[in-house]
């Protein structure tokens, strides 16, 4: 798509990008797994996406729904990371690489790195917040990250965030504040057999959350899960973008796909514009968040 103008003094940005969705089934096998990614990207770039973004975890079955797994985690550089470096380079788009599990020293991390079009690395982050509960031991085998980090690229500036992030308007906020324009949140959740949701519906307060992220940063999100049925767990899918103001302007379904999905980045000037949900904050008044 590549529709780009000046924004501020001696900065390009596009009026609108497309940004394109990998929604994965996962299987056994990692390599079958980073080719269908990486099929995938090929596909979205050809539908003429300008940032395309895999799901959490994207080359492995979760394996966190149990304490004992054997699974290796692999360093970054890498085998996956390179592909998604030569990936990016190759068809000329961002590539919101999912996560990969990474081994740093005798630290584990869930990690999301993006690449720029040229195929650098233009930022890395690592998973902060881990749960903890049944099916979903994470603790297990992540470390948490110890900050964020936002990405420039030629489409924009590109926050990234994963899974139970979600979760939290504070992680949102912050990289709003560091200068995100659209927040990714790379993704695996679903229904586990045998666990009722009291609480009430999972999967619709699961969007409505990340909504209210989008709303409250005047930011553009796009969540991408993963599906299928991996033991007892069946994720279910349902990747979205929505806009600025929270207008839900893709949803997908319960199966594998690419998605792309056309987005204006110049809404959330308008949005904070008329809000001034960010100008009217105060700042002084929240000192008991960080306690």
């Amino acid at each position: 798509m590549n529709s780009s103008r000046t924004r501020g003094v001696g900065t390009l940005a596009p009026l609108k990008a497309r940004i394109g969705i990998v929604q994965m089934k996962m299987w056994e096998d990692p390599a079958a797994n980073l080719r269908t990614a990486l099929a995938g990207v090929a596909e979205a770039a050809g539908r003429g996406a300008d940032i395309v973004s895999l799901p959490e975890l994207f080359t492995l079955r979760y394996f966190p729904t149990t304490r004992n797994s054997r699974q290796s985690p692999e360093p970054i550089p890498g085998r996956t990371s390179r592909a998604l470096s030569e990936c990016a380079l190759k068809h000329g788009v961002v590539v919101v690489g999912g996560s990969i599990y990474e081994r740093a020293g005798r630290s584990r991390y869930n990690t999301c790195m993006v690449f720029g079009r040229d195929g650098r690395v233009l930022s890395k982050y690592r998973k902060v917040h881990i749960p903890q509960d049944e099916h979903y031991y994470e603790q297990d085998y992540f470390s948490p990250g110890r900050g964020y980090v936002v990405a420039r690229t030629e489409m924009g500036a590109i926050g990234t965030l994963i899974c139970f992030d979600q979760w939290y308007p504070e992680a949102a906020r912050v990289e709003r504040l560091m200068g995100a324009e659209m927040l990714f949140y790379p993704t695996a959740i679903g229904w586990v057999r045998g666990i009722q949701p009291v609480e009430g519906d999972w999967k619709g307060a699961w969007e409505a959350v990340q909504v209210g992220h989008a709303i409250a940063n005047s930011a553009i999100v796009c969540t991408v899960n993963r599906v299928g049925t991996e033991g007892a767990t069946t994720f279910w899918g349902g990747s979205f973008v929505c806009d600025q103001f929270g207008k839900v302007l893709f949803r997908a379904g319960d199966e594998p796909g690419v998605f792309t999905v056309d987005v204006d980045l110049d809404l959330g000037e308008k949005v904070e514009e008329g809000w001034g949900f960010l100008r009217n904050r105060k700042p002084s008044s929240y000192s008991q968040i960080s306690r």
